[in-house]
């Protein structure tokens, strides 16, 4: 048996398309009695509304979407509750889709959201000035940036300010006693990888501290295996060279590094003292506690959404670019 449609409503009700159709969509604009006989009708067929077909009538689904880089990283899944929470509250669904940090996935994903006609795409780009995102935005679509910026102001954007967050996790170091620190991070194509690095080359300056001492560790990814990685190539270095405290460009990274701190007998932090990036909850719950430079994920979810509603609905809107202030949070792979 096939899917009931509204005529087979209207048929088993005794009503028009019209009333139908009202209480689907207007129901204010039926009487209660006529409303629970079509009710009545809807349930003893089983029907089912065409979501899909009544959305592209209306030219916009009931939808928000994400396009995150890494679905793997607990930082972005946090964002996302963020969005859906937000979403939610104005009785839309929230689509997620991971660009994995591939170009064409990315791309891919924003063409197939526009075709769904959704209401608004939130997006942590690979570039955020890519000419992409300037034509989906061309074509009608609207579009905020997450946890980056533009070099212009044509799109909202909300982000951290990850300068003063590599400033606090090396100035935090500096107070520990540490004057010979490793930085790992990378690639710098990263806008956030080179604002760390940034920040903590300026606490370093303030400090007055050797230039040569505040060791730059470039790795490929910022995942747990490169903190692995990075910790072997600490450990290979001569002990005049080798850092007695890192500061990682996020906290997989740094979870990593802990990894191999542990399992080669370097103690933390007497040995090594580790700072990580981003706090995620895996951070308080390591076999070290880890200090993290914590950045509120779900805020930064839920203002970016906003951001877009607005810009969705509000023939006024005037784009923003939103900046949230980073947060140390001091735990025992810095602190005996």
């Amino acid at each position: 048996m096939g899917a009931s449609s509204v005529k087979d409503v209207a048929r088993t009700a005794g009503v028009s398309l019209g009333t139908v159709s009202n209480v689907l969509n207007r129901p204010d604009r039926v009487s209660p009695a006529t409303r629970a006989k079509v009710e009545k009708a809807m349930r003893e067929l089983g029907f089912v509304r065409n979501e899909s077909a009544r959305q592209l009538r209306a030219g916009t689904s009931r939808t928000l979407a994400y396009v995150m880089l890494d679905a793997s990283n607990p930082f972005f899944t946090d964002v996302a509750q963020g969005i859906e929470s937000a979403a939610e509250a104005v009785d839309l669904s929230l689509v997620l889709c991971n660009s994995g940090n591939d170009q064409r996935r990315e791309s891919a994903h924003l063409a197939l959201l526009e075709q769904r006609r959704t209401q608004g795409v939130l997006v942590t780009p690979i570039d955020p000035d890519s000419a992409v995102l300037d034509e989906v935005v061309a074509r009608g679509t609207p579009v905020v940036i997450v946890d980056r910026t533009r070099t212009d102001t044509r799109f909202c954007s909300v982000a951290v300010d990850d300068v003063l967050g590599g400033r606090l996790a090396v100035e935090h170091l500096i107070d520990r006693g540490h004057t010979r620190i490793a930085y790992i991070g990378g690639p710098y194509t990263l806008g956030q990888v080179r604002d760390r690095l940034a920040g903590a080359r300026e606490a370093w300056a303030a400090a007055e501290l050797p230039a040569e001492d505040l060791i730059e560790i470039t790795i490929d990814g910022l995942y747990v295996a490169e903190g692995l990685e990075a910790g072997q190539r600490l450990a290979g270095l001569p002990a005049s060279r080798r850092p007695t405290a890192a500061f990682c460009a996020n906290d997989l990274v740094a979870l990593g590094l802990l990894q191999q701190a542990i399992s080669s007998g370097t103690r933390v932090p007497e040995g090594l003292a580790i700072v990580g990036y981003d706090d995620i909850v895996f951070a308080a719950a390591a076999a070290v506690p880890l200090t993290s430079v914590r950045q509120p994920r779900q805020e930064l979810g839920r203002a970016a959404a906003d951001l877009v509603l607005d810009e969705a609905t509000n023939p006024d809107h005037e784009h923003s670019q939103v900046q949230f202030t980073p947060e140390l949070v001091a735990r025992a792979s810095t602190i005996t």
